[in-house]
C-alpha cells in the first residue's frame, strides 16, 4: 500500500487517541454497574412494599402492578437469583393466612349444617333403637358421604414471580450498550494504530 496514503492517515487518526475510547469505555461501565445497582435496589424496595401492604391488609393488587411494570421494564430485577433465594420469590404470607381462614370458616359452617341435616334425615329414616345409638352409624355414613373438606389454597393467589429482561432501553441498558460501543472503538482504534506504525516501518 501506498506509504504517502498510509503516512496521510495516520496524521488523520493520531488526534483522536484511543485513550478517548478507553476512558469512555470506563466511564459508562461505572455508570452501567451503578444503575444495575440501582434497578436491584428498586425492586427490592417495591417487593419490600408489596409485603408490608399484604400485612396491613392494603390494595396488594396495586403493589404487585408496580412490582410487575419495573420488573419487566428494567434489567437486573430478577427476585429469584442468588443460592438461598425462595422461589418464587413474592410470597404473599398474610393473605396466605387469610385464605386459610375463610376456607376454615367456610368448612366449619357447612359442616355444622350437614350435622343438622344429617339428623334430621336419620331421624326420619333409622329408627331409634336402645339410647337413640341406632342412629349414630347412619349420621356418620351421612356426613361422610356428603361432608365438607378444607380445599388448599391454589399457588396462583398467593405466589408470584415475574421475569426480568435481559437487556432493557434503561439507563443501565444504555450505558451497557455505550460501553460495548466505545469497546469496540477502542479495540480498533488501537488496532489500527499498531497495524500503521507496523506499515509505515516496512
Amino acid at each position: 500500500m501506498n506509504k504517502k496514503y498510509l503516512h496521510h492517515l495516520w496524521v488523520k487518526l493520531r488526534p483522536l487517541s484511543y485513550w478517548y475510547f478507553l476512558a469512555a469505555f470506563l466511564v459508562s461501565s461505572a455508570v452501567c454497574v451503578a444503575a444495575l445497582r440501582q434497578n436491584n435496589l428498586t425492586v427490592l424496595h417495591l417487593r419490600d412494599e408489596v409485603l408490608k401492604v399484604d400485612q396491613q391488609n392494603g390494595d396488594v393488587e396495586a403493589a404487585l402492578r408496580e412490582l410487575r411494570a419495573y420488573m419487566y421494564s428494567h434489567m437486573n430485577t430478577n427476585l429469584a437469583s442468588g443460592p438461598n433465594a425462595i422461589k418464587p420469590p413474592v410470597q404473599l404470607k398474610y393473605r396466605y393466612e387469610r385464605l386459610v381462614q375463610v376456607e376454615k370458616d367456610k368448612v366449619t359452617k357447612d359442616s355444622g349444617k350437614i350435622y343438622t341435616d344429617a339428623q334430621e334425615y336419620c331421624e326420619r329414616t333409622v329408627p331409634e333403637g336402645l339410647s337413640g345409638r341406632g342412629r349414630v352409624p347412619c349420621i356418620q355414613e351421612y356426613v361422610a358421604q356428603r361432608g365438607f373438606k378444607e380445599q388448599p389454597i391454589p399457588d396462583s393467589l398467593y405466589k408470584f414471580d415475574f421475569a426480568s429482561p435481559r437487556w432493557s432501553p434503561d439507563l443501565a441498558g444504555l450505558s451497557m450498550l455505550a460501553s460495548g460501543v466505545f469497546l469496540l472503538l477502542f479495540i480498533v482504534r488501537f488496532g489500527l494504530e499498531l497495524w500503521l506504525k507496523h506499515s509505515l516501518r516496512d
